[in-house]
């Protein structure tokens, strides 16, 4: 039997203790509602996927339970592999591979969308909040019903994402793309066409002109089928933004540049060799910035250098496997793909593609160095990207091949990674970003 809300609500007269009871909690009730209601959305966080098919995909990750949403394709721009997102946190930046560009996209609020239904709902939710407060069963299925009105015609407008530009690369399709601090300057590395640019960005964060194109040069060769040339495969800038990173897999270096960013200009400052053959893919600092983890994707080793940020300069001080040789022999394919630093800068991870797995590391806090911890399968294939939430207690695996984002819990002590039982499917993610990164 079907109740409404009438029916449901309290035989209260005015003269009963009760009603005057009730009456005098209710400002209360409802403001302890609201903070609920606050904290709970506060607790929401947005993640944006790039796919190696078609499509920019968004989600939700709820911090406190875990909870994934389930993802909505918002752009249909074929070739959107590797995102990036302004200091701003309104605008989104994207290779575009099948046009040899990158794109910037204005992210639309899902609160700018106002319509008759919506409106009629909003009314009603605001009714049964008085009457029963923000637990009761109406208020959430009306809660759910707006939250669906408002991605339906969100939809209808074409997505949360609206492009507002391109710019080409001068180089064909990039791999990766990145803002600068400042949110002045874009950056893109080109592994095709084996070169770094860069873009002026305008206020508004669309993208102004290419500035830069430089060409890496020859490869080593060391690795006839993938060193045949240089190929530049990540780009980032330094904790202080003075300069730009870029580990070339083909040349076996990672390419520092002198970043001005008014100009959006790059100059060659050295080129930071790593063992022959070990095909350099990405690189992060860790949190106090005295160190540099450069994860080497033919190798799948990890080179630990000291940094010194005043002159740019890498100091070799350690090289470690991500997996054992026994663990690679048991696969015909295995190639090193991302690295991250946990916030807290006591743990460092990495992926193993064919291995299937996140190789787990702590961090000596005096040093800089490396110890493995464990290695964990991703509950899914070919790991080519992962990332943990700001907060550090999560983490998302992106499997390729298999179509997945998988949820692992961090342990906050050991680095240790638990399999949430949480998995949500997106075409061939190959990159996942979270708000304001």
């Amino acid at each position: 039997m079907n109740i409404s809300p009438i029916q449901c609500q309290p035989n209260l007269s005015i003269t009963n203790p009760l009603t005057k009871l009730v009456r005098g909690l209710l400002p209360m009730l409802l403001i302890l509602s609201l903070v609920s209601q606050v904290r709970a959305q506060d607790d929401m966080i947005d993640v944006w996927i790039g796919t190696g098919k078609i499509g920019i995909y968004h989600l939700t990750l709820d911090t406190n339970s875990g909870k994934l949403s389930e993802p909505t394709m918002e752009s249909p721009t074929a070739g959107a592999g590797f995102l990036a997102m302004h200091p701003n946190g309104k605008v989104l930046y994207s290779t575009d591979r099948s046009g040899g560009s990158v794109a910037a996209f204005e992210i639309k609020e899902l609160d700018e969308i106002e319509t008759d239904a919506l409106k009629r709902l909003e009314s009603e939710l605001e009714k049964l909040r008085k009457t029963f407060g923000a637990g009761h069963i109406q208020v959430k299925r009306i809660l759910k019903e707006i939250d669906d009105e408002r991605r339906a015609e969100m939809k209808k407008a074409g997505g949360m994402l609206r492009l507002i530009n391109r710019v080409k690369t001068g180089d064909g399709g990039s791999a990766c793309v990145a803002i600068d601090k400042s949110g002045r300057v874009l950056l893109s590395a080109q592994y095709g066409g084996g070169s770094t640019s860069s873009y002026s960005v305008n206020p508004d964060g669309s993208l102004k002109e290419r500035v830069e194109k430089i060409e890496h040069g020859e490869g080593t060769k060391v690795n006839p089928r993938r060193q045949e040339a240089a190929h530049p495969h990540w780009v980032g800038t330094s904790p202080d933004n003075r300069f730009v990173f870029v580990p070339d897999l083909g040349a076996d270096r990672v390419f520092a540049y002198e970043l001005d960013a008014e100009q959006a200009s790059l100059k060659l400052h050295s080129k930071i060799p790593v063992p022959p053959g070990s095909g350099p893919r990405h690189m992060k600092f860790h949190t106090t910035g005295k160190y540099v983890y450069v994860l080497n994707e033919l190798a799948l080793t990890i080179s630990v250098f000291e940094y010194d940020a005043e002159k740019a300069e890498f100091k070799d001080i350690q090289l470690i496997k991500t997996l054992s040789e026994e663990a690679k022999a048991k696969e015909k394919q295995n190639t090193a793909a991302e690295i991250r630093v946990h916030p807290s800068g006591k743990f460092v991870y990495s992926s193993n593609r064919g291995h299937d797995s996140i190789s787990v590391f702590s961090v000596d806090q005096a040093t800089g160095k490396l110890t493995l911890v464990e290695q964990v399968h991703v509950r899914g294939a070919w790991p080519r990207n992962f990332n943990l939430d700001p907060s550090g207690k999560w983490l998302i695996a992106a499997g390729q091949n298999s179509n997945t984002l998988s949820l692992f819990e961090v342990d906050q002590e050991s680095g240790k990674l638990t399999y949430t039982q949480k998995t949500v499917n997106v075409p061939a993610p190959i990159c996942v970003l979270f708000e304001n990164e």
